[in-house]
Order: structure tokens, then C-alpha cells, then sequence
């Protein structure tokens, strides 16, 4: 009876393999269906659920294609991706799918973005490359560009670094590298769209029930970070620091005034304790990365604001002036830190900050949580004998950092920062480096 059962588990296990690498359709999601999931082992589970995965994304550019079908390929009024008014399309979506009007309208947006300008993308998603969500921030990100007549070859380029990006990243950081793609093709059109959403800004706070309320504010991308890093450095200095901060009266609207206050208050607060709450024995700041030729006035291209993405290069440079300087190689071709400067307004801790500034987040998979406010790990721990070098170090945040030392993750370290991770299922996801003109 035992040997009958191993031979059964044997074959679920060789089925599931097969399945995990064929092509996504109808057969293989009928043979998928087949099996029971609880009757595989552990590591059987997790390659079903990635075999389904992929059925996700055969299934779902199916579904696009009849959305497109049945709203038409255009919209019956407005200007194109994402601006349509479907009245009459948008009733049949939703109603058919028991879908809000306005998710429906959402729906038929990214599904004309998908059929009609995005071929690549539907066939990755037919093929199982690439899943829904990552389909779906493709098409969001890319509709505007296509809207406004965008040529079908930087379309084209875009679409397929995308793809290939979503292998190792995130539907987060997908989105965030066609932004950022999108922002070096029209960079007066990005500086342009940046500087009338600025005017925007805006705090506002909405009373919820259970004496609880709800505060959100929309703030330019480097206010933003001001006001995030603010946040993180309150966590770390509350049991050390109680005051108060005035900030005057400005002359704005009422909205500009509550957005402009928030971050001069955060602003100043981290001022305030820079010589004193300094994970890493450095400052939390807000770290611009921008190349020499846009710096001098000499290219447009976008800055990096850490944490967020591309900014346009007036913004950058503005950013940099009020800046004390630390100097970044990187090889050309890929971007990756080569080196960490050593010119600094005080003594610098070479090896501490070359790998914050290599490494930038969390090295765990699609975690995005800051080096500055992570651990700096051995990958082989030092007690079995691994060096305290670039190559066997890197940043995990305390949780990731856990995982490792307690719950029977493994990682293997290189030393441009990339690494490979490996379950303990055995199943290996692999991290790449960061490259320090990309976003993450």
C-alpha cells in the first residue's frame, strides 16, 4: 500500500512538472483541473499554483479581447485610451460582469489599450510570461502616451522592456519602470504634466467612524518622500524627542497652505535630529540620483528620486543644489554602483554606505523597504566563516532579515548586489541588481 501511494505522488509530481511548462490553453487547464492539490506534496503546490498562474493570463487575454469585442475597438465618444465615454457600452459591461459602471469603463479602457496598440503584451499574457496585473499597469501607464500620439516604434520599445522586466519585478516596479521610459522619450511633456499636477496639491482629512479619521495628502513626488521619511524617523526618535513645530502663515490657498505646511513641519523635523537618529550611522534623507550632462544644463533626462521614481530634471536639479555631495561610478552600459566615493562632510564608512547606496531597498524580492532603514546581512554568516565584503553583504529589512536566520530561506550573494534565493521548498527567485539611473 505505501510503495502504491509513492508511485502516485511520483506521477502527480511529474504531471504538475509537464504542466508548469506547457503552453497556456484549454488542454492544460482542463488537466490542471484534474488534479487535486492537497494531494501533492509541498513543493508540488507551489509549482500548481504557478502552472495556474499562467492559465490566469491565457484566460484574461481572452477576456480582453472580448471586452474590446463587445464596447468596439473605439470609444464611441472622447479621445482614446483611458477618455472614453462608453454610455451604452459600459451598461453591458457591467452588467454582464456585475461590475460598478465606472470599473466597467475601467475595464473596457485597458482593454482597447491592450488590443488595439499593446500586441506584445497580449501575447505574453496568452503565453504565460507575463500575468494580469503586470498587463494591466502596462496598459495604464503606456494609454496616455498612446493618446497623445506617441510613435508606434517607442511604443513598441517600451512594451517590450516591460515584459522583459516583469520576469524578476512586480506589477509596482513594472509600472514604475514604463514611467520612467515614458519620462525619458517626452521629457518637457513629463516636466509639463509634473508642474500642473504640483498645482494640485492638496491635505485633506475625512472624518470615519469609531473616532477614527482619515488623512491624505497629495503632495509632488519629493514632498512626498520629505513627508515619508519624516514618518520613519518619528518611529525611531518618539521615545526621545516631544516638541512642537510653528510654521507661518503663506500666501497660498488654503489646500497649498495645509500641503506646503506638512512638509515644512516634516521638513524641519528631520533637521532637527540629523545629528542624532542616524540608522546606519547616516541621516535619513531624500537621495536624488541625476547624470552629469543634466546637471549642467547640458540633457533634460529624468532624476531618480529613491523611493519614488523618474522626476523631471528642472526638478532634479533643484533637488541637487541644496544637497551635500557624495560622488557615484557606475558602468555605463548597466548602472550599477561600481564604487561609493569617499568625499563626504564627515568621516565616511566606506563599506556601509557603498551598500546602501548599491543595493537601495531590501534585497528580498519585490520588497521596497529602504537600505538606509534595513539591516546590512551576511549572506554567509560570519561564525561558518563568511567575509565582511561587498560580495557577502547586503541590505534585508528586519523581517526579511528574519526569515533568512530563522525560517530556512538561503541567499546567495554577488557582489553588483544581484542574489538568488532560494525556499525552503527549494523554489529560487533571483534579485537583480539595481541600477542607480532605474527606479525601484
Amino acid at each position: 500500500m505505501t510503495t502504491a501511494r509513492l508511485i502516485d505522488v511520483d506521477e502527480l509530481s511529474q504531471r504538475v512538472a509537464e504542466l508548469l511548462h506547457a503552453i497556456p490553453g484549454a488542454v492544460t487547464m482542463a488537466r490542471l483541473s484534474e488534479i487535486d492539490p492537497y494531494a501533492l506534496s509541498a513543493s508540488d503546490r507551489i509549482d500548481y499554483l504557478t502552472a495556474l498562474d499562467r492559465q490566469d493570463g491565457w484566460l484574461y487575454a481572452l477576456r480582453q479581447r472580448a471586452i474590446a469585442a463587445v464596447a468596439g475597438p473605439q470609444p464611441s465618444e472622447g479621445g482614446g485610451p483611458l477618455s472614453g465615454v462608453d454610455e451604452t457600452e459600459r451598461e453591458d459591461i457591467s452588467t454582464a460582469l456585475r461590475l460598478a459602471p465606472a470599473t466597467a469603463q475601467s475595464r473596457i479602457d485597458i482593454a482597447r489599450t491592450l488590443v488595439n496598440n499593446l500586441p506584445n503584451t497580449c501575447s505574453a499574457l496568452a503565453t504565460g510570461e507575463i500575468s494580469s496585473a503586470h498587463a494591466t499597469v502596462i496598459a495604464r501607464e503606456t494609454a496616455a502616451a498612446i493618446r497623445d500620439g506617441a510613435p508606434e516604434s517607442v511604443i513598441f520599445e517600451i512594451e517590450q522592456s516591460a515584459i522583459a522586466y516583469a520576469e524578476f519585478h512586480t506589477p509596482g516596479q513594472v509600472a514604475n519602470r514604463v514611467r520612467n521610459e515614458l519620462a525619458k522619450f517626452a521629457p518637457e511633456e513629463f516636466e509639463e504634466i509634473t508642474s500642473r499636477a504640483t498645482s494640485l496639491r492638496r491635505v485633506s482629512c475625512y472624518n470615519e467612524v469609531d473616532g477614527m479619521s482619515t488623512v491624505v495628502a497629495i503632495l509632488p513626488a519629493a514632498d512626498a518622500q520629505i513627508v515619508m521619511n519624516s514618518l520613519e524617523a518619528f518611529i525611531l526618535r518618539q521615545e526621545q524627542l516631544e516638541g512642537s513645530i510653528k510654521v507661518g502663515d503663506t500666501h497660498r490657498t488654503t489646500d497649498q497652505r495645509r500641503a506646503d505646511a506638512l512638509s515644512a513641519i516634516c521638513s524641519n523635523f528631520l533637521a532637527e535630529i540629523s545629528e542624532t537618529v542616524t540608522p546606519q550611522r547616516r541621516p535619513l534623507t531624500v537621495n536624488v540620483t541625476i547624470d552629469l550632462p543634466t546637471l549642467l544644463g547640458l540633457a533634460e533626462n529624468p532624476g531618480q528620486l529613491a523611493g519614488y521614481g523618474p522626476i523631471p530634471a528642472s526638478v532634479a536639479r533643484e533637488l541637487a543644489s541644496d544637497a551635500k555631495w557624495k560622488r557615484f561610478i557606475t558602468e555605463p552600459q548597466t548602472g550599477n554602483l561600481l564604487d561609493f566615493g569617499r568625499e563626504s562632510y564627515e568621516p565616511p564608512q566606506h563599506l556601509k554606505d557603498f551598500l546602501i547606496a548599491r543595493d537601495r531597498t531590501c534585497r528580498f524580492p519585490g520588497c521596497r523597504r529602504s537600505a538606509l532603514l534595513s539591516d546590512l546581512d551576511h549572506a554567509e554568516s560570519w561564525e561558518s566563516g563568511g567575509t565582511t565584503s561587498p560580495d557577502n553583504l547586503g541590505a534585508l529589512c528586519r523581517r526579511h532579515h528574519r526569515l533568512k536566520t530563522h525560517d530556512g530561506w538561503k541567499i546567495e550573494s554577488f557582489s553588483d548586489g544581484s542574489c538568488t534565493w532560494t525556499s525552503p521548498l527549494g523554489k529560487q527567485f533571483f534579485t537583480p541588481a539595481r541600477p542607480m539611473h532605474e527606479g525601484i
